[in-house]
C-alpha cells in the first residue's frame, strides 16, 4: 500500500540531485517524493506480477482533507499568512479527514481493489469525493524512471528485494 498525492502531478525526478542536497525547495521537493511514490508503486506492481506473486501493489491519495497538516509548515515558517491561506482553503475546499482517509481505507482493504490501482477522490480535480479508481501522471508511468529509482533505492538503502 502506497500513499501518494496529486501533488506528484507537478513533481520531476532529479536523480542528479535526488536528496536535494544542492538545491532544495520545500514544494519541489515535496512534488518529486509524492512521484517517487507512484514510480515505486508502479515497479512493485510491474515486478511482482512478473515474478507472478500473489501480491497487490496498490496505491491512494487523499485529495484535499482538512487536517492540521496544512498548519505545521506555515507555523515552522513563523507565517501568518501562511496559515491564513491554510486555514482558507481547509474551510472552501479542502473535505473533512475522515473523507480523505477513504481512499487509502478502500485501496487497502477492499477485496476488490486492482494490483496496480490507484485510488483517490471523485469529485473536481480529484480533490473531494468518494474513492474511485483514478490516474496517475505519464511521469509516474515512465518505467526507465522507475526502474532507475528502484535500483537507486536500492543501493541507497542497502536492501535488496530479490525475486521480485
Amino acid at each position: 500500500m502506497t500513499v501518494a498525492s496529486g501533488a506528484h502531478h507537478f513533481g520531476k525526478m532529479d536523480f542528479d540531485d535526488l536528496m536535494g542536497e544542492r538545491r532544495y525547495e520545500k514544494w519541489r521537493a515535496y512534488g518529486q517524493s509524492k512521484l517517487a511514490n507512484l514510480l515505486f508503486f508502479h515497479e512493485l506492481d510491474r515486478r511482482v506480477r512478473r515474478a507472478g506473486k500473489a501480491l497487490k501493489s496498490v496505491a491512494a491519495h487523499p485529495g484535499y482533507a482538512a487536517t492540521n497538516l496544512q498548519y505545521v509548515g506555515p507555523e515552522l515558517e513563523g507565517s501568518k499568512i501562511g496559515r491564513f491561506f491554510m486555514s482558507l482553503g481547509n474551510s472552501l475546499i479542502a473535505q473533512r479527514a475522515v473523507m480523505g482517509a477513504l481512499p487509502t481505507l478502500r485501496a487497502a482493504a477492499d477485496a476488490g481493489a486492482v494490483s496496480g490501482g490507484y485510488y483517490g477522490p471523485d469529485g473536481f480535480r480529484e480533490l473531494r469525493g468518494s474513492p474511485v479508481l483514478v490516474k496517475t501522471s505519464r511521469r509516474a508511468r515512465n518505467e526507465d524512471d522507475a526502474r532507475r529509482l528502484w535500483e537507486v533505492s536500492e543501493s541507497l538503502t542497502g536492501v535488496a528485494y530479490g525475486a521480485i
